[in-house]
């Protein structure tokens, strides 16, 4: 509960599940912001475009065949489970569920989520940055699945153990988003 007074709000002390989100969280926003940085900045040779690719959409959705098999791999693991689980077999929609189903589906349903504003986070880039930006795109791409593999392993640890994964997932499309539109209204001035 927010409490809030006269002079502001009332600061309260995080509990030791909030400290271990908010660690982590931190973590992999400081690791986004170094690898997206040194990527976009430097362009290392190795991470740009090969010759061969002509349009910066193509770069962007051949790295995004990891985010793909990301989403598939979370659809397969559920479609897994309830086929071995006879009281998950009918699915959520005609059952309630086991816990590890409910697991499952969180999982996915975040994968989802991300893989959606990551690809529109990807593409937004390879349209707007600069070639010598572009091999942002592979580590972007590289830390969304490390991402997953982290948020799906500690996922029933609770929200401490999951939260390194979850950010090394999101942030990375937050950073990329904001600085293509930086990037968008700096060159239109």
């Amino acid at each position: 509960m927010n409490h809030a007074t006269a002079e502001g709000p009332i600061s309260m002390p995080l509990d030791d599940k909030q400290r271990s989100v908010l660690v982590n969280m931190l973590t992999a926003l400081a690791l986004s912001i170094v690898l997206l940085g040194w990527a976009a900045v430097m362009g290392p040779g190795f991470l740009l475009p090969p010759a061969d690719i002509t349009s910066p959409f193509a770069w962007a959705l051949t790295w995004d065949g990891g985010l793909l098999i990301c989403l598939i791999i979370a659809i397969g693991n559920l479609a897994r489970h309830r086929f071995m689980t006879p009281a998950d077999i009918d699915g959520s929609g005609l059952t309630s569920g086991t816990d590890r189903a409910h697991v499952y589906q969180a999982i996915l349903q975040n994968t989802l989520e991300q893989t959606v504003i990551a690809v529109l986070a990807h593409l937004f880039w390879a349209s707007v940055m600069p070639f010598g930006a572009q091999g942002a795109l592979p580590v972007a791409a590289m830390l969304f699945v490390i991402g997953r593999v982290c948020f799906a392993r500690g996922y029933a640890g609770g929200a401490g153990a999951r939260a390194f994964g979850f950010a090394l997932t999101f942030y990375p499309t937050v950073i990329m988003t904001v600085s293509a539109l930086l990037w968008t209204v700096w060159r239109g001035f």
